[in-house]
């Protein structure tokens, strides 16, 4: 059996909404050629559309915690609002408490407020027992905010949230760098 060089074939393709898309994306190229073409060529691509945008920072170096970009909070035995401002957060603490037999059972709650309703998204409580029982739980998670929806804070008398929130991303999905990048 002969072996056969393999023969690039390039095919013309008419697709008014491919052209436009490309004159969308590489404005520069308005005007040059008339038609697309199709290749049955491999070809490797680079995809440098992060580093266009101005994202070429990893989204797990995107979220680090920076000085400049953390809001704190310390609640205890009240409610704070650490947010009002749509977009996604990333939330990070401890809480800690102590339950016992002279204490009712209090709550440490992470809430979500659209001015009507309220939603816990995450919390942890202690019991009232003859028995002491501490509570110590670690959390980091990222939320998202719609307009109107604030970030809220909730903790009874025996417990304790420290920890603080950054914005990561705008409500429309535009990422916030940590304050201070790049040098």
């Amino acid at each position: 059996m002969a072996n056969r060089p393999s023969v690039p074939e390039i095919i013309s393709v008419n697709s008014e909404v491919l052209e436009t898309q490309i004159r969308d994306l590489l404005p520069s190229q308005n005007g040059f050629g008339s038609e697309l073409q199709a290749s049955n060529v491999i070809t490797p691509i680079i995809d440098l559309t992060a580093t266009a945008e101005g994202s070429g920072l990893p989204s797990y170096l995107q979220t680090a915690l920076a000085f400049a970009s953390q809001t704190a909070f310390d609640v205890n035995n009240t409610t704070t609002t650490v947010t009002t401002s749509p977009g996604f957060y990333r939330i990070i603490g401890t809480i800690t408490g102590r339950g016992n037999s002279t204490t009712s059972t209090t709550q440490a709650q992470v809430i979500m407020d659209d001015g009507s309703t309220t939603k816990v998204v995450y919390g942890s409580e202690t019991g009232n027992s003859a028995v002491n029982s501490d509570v110590f739980s670690v959390f980091d998670f990222n939320l998202f905010a719609d307009t109107g929806v604030s970030i809220k804070i909730k903790c009874g008398s025996s417990m304790r949230m420290v920890g603080s929130i950054r914005q990561i991303a705008t409500g429309d999905g535009t990422l916030v760098n940590p304050t201070g990048y790049p040098l």
